[in-house]
């Protein structure tokens, strides 16, 4: 026999008793002598012995594991989404296993098939930049798989979607650049794709016609990838290709932002006097940095934690899922520094 792939049987028979002596030993029931029990727990550690976790969800008809599937664990706000996820699956005592597309629908696909054939309870999805047909979750929510998904939330049906209020973050950003004196503000925009960048879009274009301003269809600029050398790039493109220049950008994210910030620097602008910028979502260099970068917050640990509760209390049957009250929407901040303040209050 192998250390490390012992069975009850093969403790059982070591020791000359019944398989069922052995597993009652190991949880330890009464009716089984202190010494049975001894010898049974010695002899189980000698050989490292390990319950069949398959063996035991499937008699529990459930596995005490989740998928979590995510476009990139290199994000900031990611990785404290998976905080929140952690501390209350651990806490409630189930596992995670964590998936990344690297923003690839064919990953998302392989990730969802490798853990349905670990047997995973439910999924808590944020899909890639490439989904854009969304019938792969579809048919597992037509089959009443528990699925939550969290900031990236698709447009299905019913769908249990935890998210910010994208739209209320964008809004106070812009109309904070307004209020400084700011009034051609450009926006470095996600995706199309995806419906936080369409929010953000609203909400920027709504501050505007809320104070009056014109919406310069050339102020606003789809930045796909997202990189700071993307919208290095796209920056210079604004300042050399309008005749009316920006004086003020809202990003999608915060690495738009310092692409932005670096490109005006290049061109010898001062930030924040010939120009203001705000990021989204808060990463954690955006106090780091000169000048430190105006950004709307996310409660990332809060909606991992929120998406985690309810997962968890469908799976247990707490809770049907026509229950909960959709979208689960969480608030934003704003959170102003230096490069977005010209004026003194």
């Amino acid at each position: 026999m192998k250390i490390g792939q012992a069975t009850i049987k093969d403790i059982a028979r070591e020791l000359n008793v019944s398989s069922s002596t052995v597993s009652r030993a190991l949880k330890d029931y009464p009716g089984i002598s202190d010494e049975t029990k001894r010898k049974v727990k010695e002899l189980a550690e000698k050989l490292n012995y390990r319950p069949n976790a398959i063996a035991l969800s499937l008699r529990k008809s459930r596995s005490y594991t989740i998928g979590v599937i995510i476009p990139e664990v290199v994000h900031f706000f990611f990785s404290t989404v998976i905080s929140g996820i952690e501390e209350v699956a651990y806490s409630r005592g189930y596992n995670v296993i964590l998936t990344q597309t690297n923003e690839k629908l064919a990953r998302e696909k392989s990730s969802i098939e490798t853990m349905l054939s670990n047997q995973i309870d439910g999924f808590l999805v944020s899909y890639s930049k490439e989904t854009e047909d969304f019938e792969h979750f579809s048919k597992l929510l037509d089959q009443g798989f528990p699925i939550v998904f969290f900031d990236r939330v698709p447009a299905i049906p019913n769908a249990i979607n935890v998210m910010v209020d994208d739209y209320k973050g964008a809004f106070d950003a812009v109309t904070h650049l307004i209020h400084q004196g700011y009034e051609r503000i450009a926006h470095l925009a996600g995706p199309k794709s995806l419906m936080i960048s369409k929010e953000r879009e609203r909400g920027y274009r709504d501050a505007l016609a809320n104070h009056g301003m014109e919406i310069n269809p050339e102020y606003i600029i789809e930045c796909p990838v997202g990189t700071d050398d993307e919208s290095q790039r796209i920056t210079k493109d604004l300042f050399q290709n309008l005749e009316q220049k920006p004086d003020a950008f809202f990003a999608n994210n915060d690495m738009a932002a310092v692409g932005a910030m670096l490109a005006c620097k290049a061109m010898g602008l001062r930030i924040p006097e010939d120009v203001g910028i705000v990021g989204f979502s808060n990463w954690q260099f955006c106090s780091m940095i000169d000048p430190s970068l105006s950004s709307v917050a996310q409660p990332g640990f809060n909606m991992g934690a929120k998406a985690t509760e309810i997962l968890l209390d469908i799976i247990e049957k707490k809770i049907e899922a026509s229950e909960i009250e959709l979208p689960v929407t969480l608030d934003t901040e704003l959170l102003v520094r230096k490069s977005s303040v010209r004026l003194k209050s």
